[in-house]
């Protein structure tokens, strides 16, 4: 797999989601190495592109990504 830039990643990641969390877990090790590469502490998720991005869905989704070692925020 290419070096992606964290936007890309993230981007993947919303792709994954959409088409019902496929490829996931391997999604989140590229952003995981992406955020490696720039010194990105978090992952900063728009709430409007997620399935559930009611306080319950954002929740199970920081939980989920910190199990695998990247912690989540969300923008305004």
């Amino acid at each position: 797999m290419s070096d992606l830039t964290l936007s890309q990643a993230i981007e993947n990641i919303y792709t994954s989601i959409k088409n019902n969390n496929d490829e996931l877990d391997a999604h989140i090790v590229a952003l995981k190495a992406a955020m490696a590469r720039e010194g990105a502490k978090e992952a900063v998720f728009e709430p409007t592109k997620l399935a559930q991005s009611n306080r319950q869905g954002r929740k199970i989704m920081q939980s989920y990504f910190k199990k695998k070692g990247v912690a989540v925020s969300f923008s305004a």
